[in-house]
């Protein structure tokens, strides 16, 4: 078996995140740091993690069946579950916000507050928006855009002392409509000149 070799890739990846529907980078930005993208502005930056991040699709397929085989005919895709899974390391009240789903930060004279918006179990959750830049093929730059996100773990916080403090984060992506898929892969490709 032949392996190429500049398929491998290791190296850390960024996480940032932007509000349902905010304007996304374009493909022919991938190269281009988040910072320095047309749609910077949306975009914040999520800060160090801490144990990698991890880019995570399930995928559920439910089995046709008839009586006049033994082998199973085929399968239909019955769900699809894009997460991208992380510990933020940066325990900021705007990465508590993210975590959470929503609330309001307040600032007042030498401090600022987090509240939760969401008091009925009716409520419809702020759903977010992330970017994963991270490393392709070739060395080259992945981005992965995450259009409508919930956190759907447990935002625990440990305070010891011989321990980080972490956010622990598992963001599902959620359907947008037909025509504007849950996420998008981008990778950038070397150009040959001739």
């Amino acid at each position: 078996m032949a392996v190429t070799v500049t398929n491998l890739t290791l190296g850390p990846g960024e996480l940032f995140r932007g509000e349902f529907g905010a304007a996304e980078p374009t493909d022919t930005e991938i190269n281009t740091d988040m910072s320095a993208v047309a749609s910077a502005a949306d975009w914040a930056d999520m800060g160090g993690t801490q144990g990698g991040i991890t880019l995570e699709l399930n995928q559920e397929y439910t089995e046709l069946e008839v009586d006049q085989v033994v082998d199973i005919p085929g399968r239909r895709l019955t769900k699809r579950e894009f997460k991208i899974n992380s510990n933020l390391a940066e325990p900021t009240l705007e990465n508590f916000q993210l975590a959470a789903n929503g609330g309001t930060i307040t600032e007042a004279a030498g401090s600022r507050a987090y509240e939760p918006s969401m008091d009925d179990s009716g409520d419809t959750p702020t759903y977010s928006a992330l970017v994963f830049d991270g490393y392709g093929p070739n060395s080259l730059k992945r981005r992965v855009i995450a259009r409508r996100v919930l956190n759907v773990a447990s935002v625990g916080q440990e305070y010891m002392k011989d321990s980080q403090t972490l956010f622990p984060v598992e963001f599902s992506c959620h359907y947008v409509t037909k025509a504007i898929r849950p996420f998008r892969y981008i990778d950038e490709v070397e150009v040959v000149t001739p």
